[in-house]
């Protein structure tokens, strides 16, 4: 059932003052370009699918992710060494990670899969023609991974790399570091100025390394700028306005509250996030910011929903070499895209890429190509613990703009498995989809909390 705030009690709000109002006043009811509104979000993420993903997220499979954060900034120079203690990011030891994720067919589901791709791919090379020498059959091999890059949205590190090493999440989580200022704010400039098909001539509403608002004329030229974009291309910003929201409060979250020698507290910081999100301290741009967040939430609900064929087929396992509890797991898993499958409420992606075929598919590949140079501007980041959880979510947000356009590839999935798939995720696309679904989730369920601290603050 829809809550539907009067715009009278929204002014009372606003006029009252209090912190709380001026944050959340605005959040609430219907979600532009969409059938949806907050408060289903907030009901169902908070009491339904938070803590079923949560319990996800701990086990071994997903906890650890192998990246590369030693790849050079490819757009400037860099520094690529945080002098801050709390940048720094705790790579596993060999015997940390599960053998059957670290084994060199890591990245297939289970080892009855692993035998059978090998075999297959046998098979194809020598239909080829037998006397193939190794040079070529690894080209094919390349072509076939090409294939597979002009699918995707993001930069994906090559885990064969003697420079990707694994992460242990949980003991490496989202927090605030201290990672702040110019060369942070490049990051977010680049970004949004460079890859969000924004001419520089229309300014946005806060203008980051400037340190005070822009004017109430440069806002309305702004969002008169982008409510006349396409919707593809205001989807895009929200996205991206969305993913530096849930970041934003992450670092709100679990912020360092005490750093004396005997202990080191992290906790919720109401005035860090009053100074991102309030409506007066922020030129009125901090309610939008939270708006787009549930966008967000509603594009990754939507892939997860759609990507469950994928992970029904037998083949599939959540492969970590301990039998009983990948089954267990992949039970879990299958339950949570199951519930995202009956939310009432979802986007519709049909909306997007339609009209003129040759028109919608230039569209689609500039939007590809877009989010993909974001994905590699996570390289430039100074901080490795923000790197890290950069590089992971523009990577789980870009496989979810690849399921959502592969609905025909996924819906040709092989009933057998001697076919080759139509569609397939590795292991990495695997746990940074999840996992960046968990921050959002994670973000939702901690604006509940910042509700209830701002108006204990009134």
């Amino acid at each position: 059932m829809k809550l539907v705030v009067a715009p009278l009690l929204l002014l009372l709000l606003q006029a009252s003052g209090s912190a709380d109002g001026r944050c959340f006043c605005q959040v609430t009811g219907d979600l532009e370009d969409c059938a949806c509104d907050v408060e289903t979000i907030d009901g169902f993420n908070n009491d339904k699918l938070f803590p079923k993903l949560q319990t996800l997220l701990e086990s071994d499979y997903f906890r650890f992710y192998k990246v590369n954060l030693n790849k050079p900034c490819p757009f400037w120079k860099a520094s690529s060494h945080c002098g801050l203690r709390d940048c720094a990011v705790k790579p596993c030891s060999p015997n940390e990670v599960p053998e059957g994720i670290r084994s060199p067919s890591h990245n297939k589901y289970s080892s009855e899969a692993n035998e059978q791709v090998e075999c297959e791919q046998a098979k194809h090379l020598g239909a080829v023609d037998v006397s193939l020498s190794k040079e070529t059959r690894e080209a094919l091999l390349n072509w076939s991974r090409h294939d597979d890059e002009s699918e995707r949205f993001c930069v994906v590190d090559d885990e064969r790399s003697p420079d990707s090493q694994y992460v242990d999440l949980l003991l490496n989580p989202e927090r605030f570091t201290g990672y702040r200022g110019p060369e942070a704010w490049q990051i977010w400039n680049s970004i949004y100025e460079e890859n969000c098909f924004k001419p520089y001539t229309v300014r946005r509403p806060l203008i980051p390394n400037s340190f005070h608002s822009s004017s109430g004329s440069e806002a309305r030229t702004f969002y008169s700028w982008l409510e006349g974009q396409c919707v593809e291309k205001r989807a895009f910003y929200r996205l991206i306005s969305g993913l530096h929201a849930s970041i934003n409060i992450h670092l709100s979250a679990r912020y360092l509250l005490d750093d004396s020698w005997f202990q080191k507290k992290w906790g919720h910081n109401v005035s860090e996030f009053r100074q991102r999100f309030d409506s007066e301290l922020t030129a009125g741009e901090g309610p939008k910011r939270l708006r787009n967040l549930y966008f967000l939430y509603l594009i990754e609900l939507r892939a997860l929903a759609k990507a469950l064929p994928f992970f029904q087929q037998p083949s599939f396992q959540l492969y970590t070499g301990r039998p009983e509890e990948d089954q267990k797991h992949k039970e879990l898993l299958l339950h949570i895209l199951q519930l995202a499958r009956s939310f009432p409420l979802h986007f519709d992606e049909t909306s997007l890429f339609a009209g003129d075929e040759k028109e919608a598919a230039k569209l689609k590949e500039d939007v590809r190509l877009a989010f993909l140079n974001i994905s590699r501007i996570m390289d430039c980041v100074g901080c490795f613990k923000c790197r890290l959880w950069g590089k992971l979510q523009t990577q789980g947000l870009g496989t979810s703009l690849k399921i959502l356009f592969s609905e025909r590839q996924i819906e040709a999935l092989p009933g057998s498995s001697d076919q080759r798939p139509s569609f397939q995720l590795s292991r990495q696309e695997i746990v940074s989809l999840f996992n960046a679904f968990g921050r959002i989730s994670t973000s939702i369920r901690e604006l509940k909390n910042f509700r209830s601290l701002l108006a204990e603050d009134r």
